[in-house]
C-alpha cells in the first residue's frame, strides 16, 4: 500500500505500481524513469510502497525542453525539429535515462497535460520503455480533454504496463 499518495491515486493504480517493483525486485533489477507532463508523479508512485523502493534507482524530471537536453543529454536541434511532445523525443528520454542511471529499465512520459499552445493536443502523450539489451516499446495515447489530473493518473496507468512488459520481458 502506498503512503503518502493514498488516496491521491486509484487503488489499482498502487497496485500495479506494487507488481511492477515486486516483480523487479524479484530479479534484481533497477528501475528508473524520464518524466515531463507527469511532473515526477511515477518516481514518487514508485518510492511511495514500503518495502520495495530501493527497486526505484532514480528519477528524471525533464519538464521544459532545456532540461530534456541537459539531464536526458538529448539533442537541442532533435528536440525543436520533433517538438518535445513527440515519439523521438519520448525514446530519446528512456534512452538517456538508462544511460545515465543504474538501472536496467527505464520508462520515459512527454505528453500535454492541459491545455497548451495553439496547435497542442491536449492529453497526447507519448512513452518509450527499454530495458538494458532489450527491445524499445513506444506507445501514443490520446486521452483527450480529460484535465491535467486525469491525464497524469492515466499515465500512470499506461507507463506502470509498459513497465511490467520490460520487466517480465
Amino acid at each position: 500500500m502506498a503512503e503518502t499518495l493514498d488516496g491521491a491515486i486509484p487503488e489499482s493504480i498502487v497496485r500495479k505500481a506494487h507488481l511492477v517493483l515486486e516483480s523487479a525486485d524479484g530479479k534484481g533489477m533497477m528501475l528508473a524513469t524520464a518524466e515531463s507532463c507527469t511532473g515526477g508523479l511515477l518516481a514518487a508512485l514508485l518510492t511511495d510502497v514500503p518495502g520495495l523502493s530501493h527497486v526505484f534507482e532514480r528519477g528524471f524530471v525533464a519538464y521544459s525542453k532545456s532540461a530534456k537536453c541537459d539531464l536526458l543529454d538529448i539533442d537541442r536541434d532533435k528536440v525543436e525539429g520533433c517538438g518535445a511532445v513527440s515519439r523521438e523525443i519520448a525514446i530519446d528520454m528512456a534512452e538517456g535515462a538508462l544511460r545515465r542511471s543504474g538501472a536496467e529499465v527505464a520508462l520515459s512520459i512527454t505528453g500535454f497535460a492541459g491545455p497548451g499552445d495553439e496547435g497542442d493536443e491536449e492529453g497526447l502523450v507519448h512513452f518509450a520503455c527499454c530495458r538494458k539489451g532489450g527491445a524499445m516499446t513506444h506507445r501514443e495515447e490520446h486521452f483527450g480533454s480529460i484535465g491535467r489530473e486525469g491525464v497524469r493518473k492515466a499515465a500512470l496507468e499506461v507507463a506502470l504496463d509498459m513497465m511490467a512488459g520490460a520487466v517480465g520481458e
